[in-house]
């Protein structure tokens, strides 16, 4: 299922790692993640989210505040029956976890461009193979994918349709235009509109868009606490102006919690 970031030979199993045909040798950390991103995919020494975004993450995820997100994730997952999955951006793998609990019988991998991220991320199960790659270069085979999971992550649709197998489906989570609307508004002077299904004119050929599920809950964010790791979190912390954070950081808060669970499908 793996194969080399390099030459895209398939990777085996070696003492300490992975290899492949080529000779090129992939160490596994200590923590237990593989690291396939090479230097020369990189743009920065270390890319993605950095230790202080992925802690801010961490905690507000393991307070429960996004607790039923986690789980219609997880229900929808199952539904699809997968036998191979790979969440793409798992971050510190909070939702990757709880896909991996309900599927104990699938091959499930996820993957996050974030050293920092996939570090804490191994800590959650042993089940998942945790990889830092690259999401433009995701280093697995051609079709080697049931189900891909997408949650607040870009995506790149190519890579997505040449990972699914035919009849394999996609399970993308974002925001839509009412997530968090009073946070937003508590931060900037005008509130921008999002467009929550813009990213469906974007499908390329044999990718469909097969349905569509929301979520939406209000969450009282009485914690300071909360409020800054929230804030940490998203690029609205640093968006925003100091007085603006401040006044956030200082009173409780409520928040709209509102997410579209889109399914598509890979066509034969």
């Amino acid at each position: 299922m793996l194969i080399c970031p390099i030459c895209g030979m398939p990777l085996n199993a070696v003492t300490g790692g992975v290899s492949c045909s080529a000779g090129h040798r992939f160490d596994r950390a200590r923590q237990g993640y593989l690291n396939l991103l090479p230097v020369q995919h990189k743009r920065s020494r270390d890319p993605g989210d950095n230790q202080t975004m992925v802690e801010a993450r961490r905690r507000f995820l393991e307070g429960g505040h996004y607790a039923p997100v986690a789980r219609q994730l997880a229900m929808l997952a199952k539904t699809h029956g997968p036998r191979r999955w790979l969440d793409i951006g798992c971050g510190e793998g909070y939702y990757t976890a709880a896909v991996a609990e309900t599927l104990p019988r699938a091959c499930g991998a996820a993957l996050d461009i974030s050293r920092e991220a996939v570090k804490r991320a191994c800590r959650r199960t042993p089940r998942v193979e945790w990889l830092v790659a690259s999401m433009a270069r995701i280093p697995l085979a051609d079709q080697s994918c049931d189900l891909l999971i997408s949650v607040f992550s870009p995506l790149d649709w190519n890579e997505a349709r040449r990972l699914l197998a035919p009849g394999g489906r996609l399970l993308r989570v974002g925001p839509t235009n009412a997530h968090l609307i009073e946070l937003r508004r508590a931060l900037y002077p005008e509130v921008r509109d999002y467009v929550d299904d813009k990213h469906l004119s974007g499908l390329p050929a044999g990718i469909r868009a097969a349905g569509v599920e929301h979520l939406e809950f209000a969450l009282d964010l009485d914690s300071p606490e909360a409020r800054a790791d929230l804030m940490a979190m998203t690029p609205h912390g640093w968006r925003a102006g100091a007085e603006r954070r401040s006044a956030v950081m200082n009173n409780p808060l409520g928040v709209t919690v509102s997410m579209r669970f889109d399914w598509f499908e890979r066509q034969a």
